[in-house]
């Protein structure tokens, strides 16, 4: 019985200290930011609906006063910037920086034509003991950078470490090549 009291206690007062720190905010303006755009959503505060505002008793009847709470709360939603085309103009080879993961350095190179990726190859790879998961996974993100034509890839399973080089060296040369 003791025992459940004491845990009883301690599981309340840690609660307690846990909202002590961060109250939570149940109607305010939240803001999420996803893949660098950000969403913003309100929750309205007060609706439209009528309030009693005083009583008054006359004689035998007794008669409410009544007042409508006009609260507008306006929501928006920022929506993210739509993509244009890619430039149809671009053209040539362009290079993204070296990203050290721990197993090596990761570097890519894209070649584009009239504004497509053609081509993308990994001008610096890691190697050595880790050469095995390097040469299955380079074939795997080619096709992906290929068949998404942005950074948008999933990566290969078991080369995480390198698929993580390869999205951010490919988001360099993607920004150099101005897609």
């Amino acid at each position: 019985m003791k025992r459940g009291l004491l845990i009883a206690g301690g599981a309340l007062g840690g609660l307690g200290a846990v909202m002590a720190i961060t109250p939570p905010q149940f109607s305010s303006t939240e803001s999420l930011a996803i893949g660098g755009g950000a969403i913003a959503a309100s929750t309205p505060s007060a609706v439209d609906s009528p309030t009693p505002v005083a009583t008054k008793a006359t004689g035998t009847t007794t008669k409410k006063a009544t007042a409508s709470k006009a609260a507008t709360s306006a929501a928006t939603v920022s929506a993210p910037a739509t993509q244009s085309a890619a430039p149809q103009g671009v053209n040539g080879t362009f290079s993204g920086p070296s990203i050290n993961v721990n197993y090596g350095n990761v570097q890519v190179q894209i070649t584009v034509k009239d504004g497509k990726i053609t081509d993308a190859t990994a001008l610096q790879a890691p190697s050595g003991r880790n050469d095995r998961w390097t040469n299955m996974a380079l074939p795997i993100l080619k096709k992906q950078t290929l068949a998404a034509q942005s950074a948008n890839i999933q990566g290969a399973s078991g080369a995480s470490y390198t698929s993580y080089g390869w999205y951010t060296s490919l988001q360099g040369a993607l920004a150099k090549a101005g897609l």
